[in-house]
């Protein structure tokens, strides 16, 4: 392999929809995909050995999270975050551009960086784009993103524009700050659900020599609706022979809608936080496990599913586990939940294959009693 990472294009879609796979320093993985996160060195209820016998084969680190605990450094001392928490195939490192909004209250921001109070303990902060870049080079990771700014929607026009101008900014002093023997970078286009302030950072952005492009700055407050709309608009503006990365969308919906417009890769705490809250995904919608129904019902979360938990739990064993607020039910929710998302990313790269993805996308809907969204 030349570089820290390649991507093929393997089959395209008359959608244009399309399969691929990506080769990283530690091995390949096929687009599309999704990404379990693993925000603080651990994709939350399963271990490493679960997450690829359940098929993952790319998971997502957090550089803000492991930076502040138990920091970059010392993960780079005990080897990489690949050994740290016993992960053998690729990792994305998140900037954190994300935790710059989530946790805004606890932050300034202007052009030399973020300034955080931890929110452990309130100690300062300090993360310039150059130190983002710096700590996902010593956590060891496959894919780097660069530091953006994401300001949540609905907000006022010339705040996002302030916020793309300043991601790109931002994207060319991670550029110069990356060395040649890193993981690959992506650059990150924001613009929220304004088509002309999309374009621009679009234009800014793949001007650039990324490896990958993103999609910052959806599933932040605009509703579903918006999400695939603008990730139908900008996917054609990302070039074709890059992967190109949707962030922090994962409901299963918002799979099949994406990957119809384009898109190669995907990441959301969504899957594993739903199954930790008792919310669980079927074949026809979402189950939510809690409900006083289920206290007598001996069927398995969802017939069609061959995941461990649906081959041997009920879903009045669950309940039980998520009222008694035990442990395993919280590991068994969330296998569940990550084997569905995994094999709903399988099942689409076999549609887009086969060239019938509209097929799939109309059967998926109709199993949950709803008509597709229109795509005008």
């Amino acid at each position: 392999m030349s570089g820290p990472l390649r991507f093929e294009v393997t089959a395209i879609d008359p959608s244009g929809a399309r399969t691929g796979v990506v080769t990283t320093r530690h091995g390949s993985f096929r687009t599309p995909a999704f990404m379990p996160v693993g925000t603080q060195g651990t994709v939350k209820a399963m271990t490493s050995a679960e997450l690829v016998d359940l098929g993952a084969e790319i998971i997502l680190g957090n550089a803000y999270h492991l930076w502040v605990r138990p920091g970059a450094e010392r993960i780079a001392r005990l080897g990489g975050l690949h050994r740290f928490m016993a992960w053998p195939a690729s990792i994305l490192t998140d900037s954190g551009g994300f935790q710059a909004m989530s946790l805004r209250e606890l932050r300034t921001l202007d052009d030399a960086g973020v300034s955080f109070r931890s929110h452990l303990d309130g100690s300062p902060l300090f993360m310039s784009p150059e130190e983002s870049i710096r700590i996902q080079r010593a956590l060891g990771s496959d894919i780097m993103m660069v530091l953006d700014e994401c300001p949540p929607l609905p907000a006022p026009r010339e705040a996002v524009a302030a916020a793309v101008a300043r991601t790109t900014r931002w994207a060319e002093r991670c550029l110069f700050e990356r060395r040649e023997d890193d993981g690959a970078l992506f650059g990150i286009v924001q613009g929220g659900t304004d088509e002309e302030l999309r374009a621009a950072s679009a234009s800014a952005i793949t001007a650039l020599p990324f490896h990958g492009f993103a999609l910052g700055g959806l599933s932040v407050g605009e509703g579903a609706a918006a999400t695939w709309r603008t990730a139908r608009l900008c996917a054609p503006m990302l070039p074709a022979e890059r992967p190109r990365y949707l962030m922090g969308v994962g409901r299963p919906e918002d799979l099949v809608e994406c990957v119809h417009s384009g898109i190669d890769m995907f990441d959301c705490v969504l899957p594993t936080r739903n199954a930790r809250n008792g919310s669980l995904f079927t074949r026809s919608g979402s189950l939510s496990i809690k409900r006083a129904e289920y206290a007598e019902d001996a069927s398995p979360i969802d017939p069609t599913c061959t995941c461990a938990t649906c081959r041997t739990h009920s879903r009045a064993y669950l309940r039980h586990l998520y009222m008694s607020n035990e442990i395993l039910g919280s590991r068994l929710n969330t296998l569940h939940n990550l084997h569905f998302v995994l094999k709903l990313m399988r099942d689409m790269r076999a549609a887009i294959e086969a060239g019938r993805l509209a097929d799939f996308r109309s059967a998926y809907w109709a199993a949950r009693q709803q008509e597709p969204p229109a795509r005008a």
